[in-house]
């Protein structure tokens, strides 16, 4: 299992960024697959999660700034983020396992993945 992520970067506060994170090596397809963030000073936190049944959930800090996505076409993942603020800064990884488990909210509650990518920063300047 690999995973792969794109895209961070360094934007001005209300930028936007979309991250990417390419998925292999689950058969036939994985479960729960989310996005992760961990802040210097701050405990890592999962922000956004998508089920293999296409159901979301987001952590309230990103409500409506924060779409995660997903093509099974291509096995990859997205986070379109939108209205950036400097505490969005942030390194973020991608996770993915092989089941959903309790769902897609049991995965935010605990952002407790069995595989991770190695993660990209995303730095947001006021």
């Amino acid at each position: 299992v690999e995973l792969v992520e794109s895209w961070g970067g360094s934007v001005q506060a209300g930028g936007s960024l979309n991250l990417s994170c390419a998925v292999s090596g689950f058969a036939p397809s994985p479960g729960c697959m989310g996005w992760v963030r961990h802040a210097p000073g701050s405990e890592r936190e999962a922000i956004a999660i998508i089920s293999g049944r296409v159901i979301t959930a987001y952590t309230d800090s990103v409500k409506g700034r924060f779409t995660i996505s997903k093509d099974n076409s291509t096995n990859t993942i997205y986070l379109q983020m939108n209205s950036l603020k400097p505490e969005d800064t942030a390194m973020y990884s991608c996770a993915a396992d092989r089941v959903c488990g309790l769902g897609a909210r049991e995965y935010l509650r605990t952002g407790k993945f069995a595989h991770w990518g190695q993660g990209t920063q995303v730095t947001v300047s006021s």
